[in-house]
């Protein structure tokens, strides 16, 4: 196997190694990459849905305050008003869910399902915690939520609190079976959005892709610059005193130096050089005058 080939096999076999290295590392910081823009997303949501509460809280509602006792329109509710805001959004892109999530609701569309509850009752046993993070297996593929908890504010227990104490026109409307019974600063319920991971990991894969497919280009030139140059400056002038030095030992030798430049091979080149003179010395010496005396 010559040198070359050689050199070559220890290059791949390196290059493939890093490279394997250097994707792994890559794709999981592609990976970590695409869960933080997808969390970002899903925070900017909660925010939003926050502020659509307090401003049906502090603009809407005092403006029907006035007709809570004959009809209660649920506008004045400021998780109606953040439910049915991003149900427009979700017009707009379908993937992307947003409940707030109670254990005792008063109206049954914002009851838990079970893994709802789960985080809700999280946020019970941990009443310090201020959000979860997880992921889960969706019709639509990989999914990642955010959810914060839901406390019941004081000002809350007018309607929540005991039946018998809530707006005739709320009892009307949603009866006297749910959504009562609550306790200051009690964790009633979650905000959580579900965002969908696909697009964004496939995002980041087709990116990644794309620089991977950039390196390998990268590292197949810088190969062929290694093997021209090694070809260059070391093979081909190896290759030609391994041609002299042929000559000189069958002694054709042709008058021709070993000569390659100043570095390495050319110290290599000026030694074969100096043995080749002294072999035509000890040449001459040998088949000199008075040999056969």
């Amino acid at each position: 196997m010559s040198l070359l080939v050689r050199l070559n096999v220890v290059l791949v076999i390196a290059f493939a190694v890093v490279g394997a290295v250097a994707y792994g590392i890559c794709a999981s910081l592609q990976q970590a990459d695409a869960r933080r823009e997808v969390m970002t997303t899903a925070g900017l949501m909660v925010d939003s849905a926050l502020a659509s509460r307090a401003y049906t809280a502090d603009e809407i509602d005092p403006l029907l305050e006035a007709h809570m006792q004959e009809s209660f329109p649920p506008q004045v509710i400021p998780f109606y008003a953040a439910t049915q805001t991003f149900n427009e959004l979700r017009k707009l892109h379908p993937d992307f869910t947003y409940k707030e999530a109670t254990l005792n609701p008063t109206n049954p569309r914002d009851r838990a399902t079970d893994w709802e509850a789960d985080i809700i009752d999280q946020f019970r046993n941990h009443p310090n915690s201020t959000q979860l993070e997880g992921e889960r297996a969706t019709p639509m593929g990989r999914s990642l939520y955010l959810a914060r908890p839901i406390r019941a504010q004081p000002e809350c227990l007018a309607c929540h609190g005991l039946a018998s104490a809530a707006p005739a026109a709320l009892l009307a409307r949603y009866g006297h079976d749910n959504g009562f019974g609550w306790q200051a600063n009690e964790v009633i319920g979650a905000q959580i959005v579900s965002v969908p991971f696909s697009d964004a990991a496939y995002g980041a894969k087709h990116l990644f892709s794309g620089v991977t497919a950039v390196i390998v280009a990268v590292l197949v030139v810088l190969l062929a610059i290694i093997n021209a140059t090694v070809y260059w400056m070391v093979i081909r002038p190896l290759r030609q005193m391994t041609s002299y030095a042929d000559e000189v030992s069958l002694g054709q030798a042709t008058g021709v130096r070993f000569t390659a430049g100043n570095d390495e091979i050319g110290a290599l080149g000026e030694a074969f050089e100096r043995m080749r003179k002294s072999l035509e010395k000890a040449m001459k010496l040998i088949g000199g005058p008075g040999r056969g005396a």
